[in-house]
């Protein structure tokens, strides 16, 4: 190992060695032989977490919005960029070579200043996403290329006050959710790093420049592409986490110095929990200091993509780029994209009635949707991502009835029982939605019926037929959410129908409340 891991081990030592013998009460060799946390309902043992509970304000919120945005971005070409700049049959390798040079020469660490964010501004952002409804806004703290988008005491040198735009990333866009009255999580992808910039420490295997190193074998840029032993097999799996106890200390460390500076209200995992013991004592250790700034109530929120973590109390199951087949009995969330991750100039985005149908598919089954918009190196959104902004909050404005703060109901919709319990990277599967495509949620008494598009005349509803299996009962009241005069209903045996207004009042979905069924 290069200098910077023998220094790692050395304060891990030191951090053992001043370790009270026992901690928080309770005897454990092995839970003694890590970092100390946050005293609190949690002992960092994964059994104590299965006491947690999520809050009433996630079940609430529905929809939150993310910024996944960093030095990756000011490349303007994609995810994963940091990592596939040094694959040689990757596009974005071939891309690297033809503006910036071969990875030997000019490599990820050139790349970083050139993250500039010279028309960020979280404030106006920040009012554009809660217009458009957001109840909750994500920020990114570190994605798996290793730079802290905070000012970071264990990343001195690779974080975004230190280098590139030379701004507080994290405090900046918490400030402004903070300002406009909604909740402020960050995400954290560090765990993955260490195998997943590993690929910088390689080298060409074939072409005029075989055999010749990457810059990330250069040791006075460990600190950004990690102390990598020169013995050691580069790993072909970016996300399996083998590493050993000192950059575990590092990622706890940083993640650590994240939550007490930032007190997240939720705060995203990219995978299941890391590390084992390691992990559990830091989920422990951010509900502890979030009870402390709740008069001991446990108000943040923790996600995991792994849904055996979540099983039994401990966090919310996060499913990236899916949605959940049917209702879950816990409120989960979807995280997708309207593009690519970080930023890629001409991709062609999700409309935003793509975007309403997964928010209405998705609250009907007891989840939330974190949508990100991706800023590309200016950080201000570009024209096509604001008009798909702008169709999501012409929609919010007048269906959010029928999102905040509701229920599952008996079923999500008309649609079949699955088959499988798929979760994760469904969304590609899935078909645009129509006026034959029924959702449904619940509030105060009232059910909300999202017909996914405008029939001609006449909206037909037959799950809401009188009697059937769900056994509904007489319709009192029929609204049509946005429409201020009364609307005509019939309910029989077979179905439910609405006759419409000659102008329809939304866009994509439109929202019937129901009530007495």
């Amino acid at each position: 190992m290069f200098a910077m891991a023998t220094f790692s081990r050395r304060h891990l030592l030191a951090a053992v060695t001043a370790a009270p013998a026992l901690i928080l009460g309770r005897k454990s060799s092995a839970q003694d032989s890590l970092p100390e946390i946050a005293k609190g309902p949690f002992d960092g043992t994964a059994e104590s977490l299965r006491a947690y509970q999520i809050p009433e304000w996630f079940r609430d919120a529905k929809f939150g919005i993310w910024a996944h945005w960093g030095p990756q971005s000011g490349v303007e070409a994609g995810d994963w960029y940091a990592r596939n700049m040094y694959i040689e049959t990757q596009a974005q390798y071939k891309y690297h070579l033809e503006f910036y040079g071969h990875p030997s020469k000019v490599g990820y660490k050139d790349l970083c200043p050139m993250w500039k964010g010279d028309r960020f501004d979280p404030d106006h952002l920040m009012s554009l996403y809660k217009k458009a409804g957001a109840k909750y806004f994500m920020s990114m703290g570190v994605h798996h290329d290793n730079f802290d988008l905070w000012k970071s005491k264990y990343q001195p040198r690779w974080n975004a006050v230190a280098t590139g735009p030379q701004k507080d990333v994290v405090g900046l866009w918490r400030k402004a959710a903070q300002k406009y009255g909604l909740k402020f999580a960050v995400s954290e992808h560090l765990s993955n790093s260490y195998n997943w910039l590993a690929v910088s420490h390689g080298s060409d295997k074939t072409g005029p420049m075989a055999g010749v190193p990457y810059d990330g074998t250069d040791p006075a840029y460990a600190d950004l592409y990690h102390p990598f032993p020169k013995d050691q097999t580069i790993p072909s799996q970016a996300m399996s986490r083998v590493a050993p106890d000192a950059w575990k200390l590092q990622w706890f460390r940083r993640i650590k110095d994240l939550i007490d500076n930032y007190q997240p209200d939720l705060l995203y995992t990219d995978g299941g929990i890391p590390f084992g013991d390691w992990g559990y004592r830091l989920v422990s250790h951010y509900y502890n200091a979030n009870a402390a700034l709740h008069k001991g109530k446990v108000d943040g929120v923790y996600t995991s993509k792994t849904r055996k973590d979540c099983e039994a109390g401990t966090c919310a199951l996060d499913i990236e780029r899916g949605v959940a087949n049917d209702i879950l009995p816990d409120p989960w969330q979807t995280d997708t994209c309207i593009g690519n991750w970080h930023y890629k100039r001409d991709i062609k985005y999700k409309t935003a009635k793509t975007v309403i149908d997964l928010l209405c598919d998705i609250v009907s089954r007891n989840g939330n949707l974190m949508l990100n918009f991706p800023l590309p190196n200016s950080g201000a959104l570009d024209g096509e991502e604001l008009k798909v902004l702008d169709g999501i909050t012409k929609w919010m404005a007048v269906n959010s009835e029928g999102i905040y703060g509701t229920r599952p109901w008996k079923i999500s919709g008309n649609i079949p029982a699955p088959a499988a319990a798929e979760l994760g990277f469904n969304e590609r599967n899935r078909k645009d939605l129509s006026a034959s495509d029924v959702r449904f949620t619940t509030k105060a008494g009232a059910l909300y019926a999202f017909v996914m598009g405008w029939p001609e005349r006449e909206a037909v509803v037959p799950t809401l037929a009188l009697g059937g299996k769900l056994g509904v009962g007489k319709i009192r009241t029929v609204d049509l959410l946005g429409h201020k005069g009364k609307v005509q209903f019939t309910q029989d045996e077979t179905a439910l129908k609405v006759a419409l207004p000659a102008e329809k009042p939304s866009d994509y979905a439109i929202t019937l409340k129901v009530v007495g069924a």
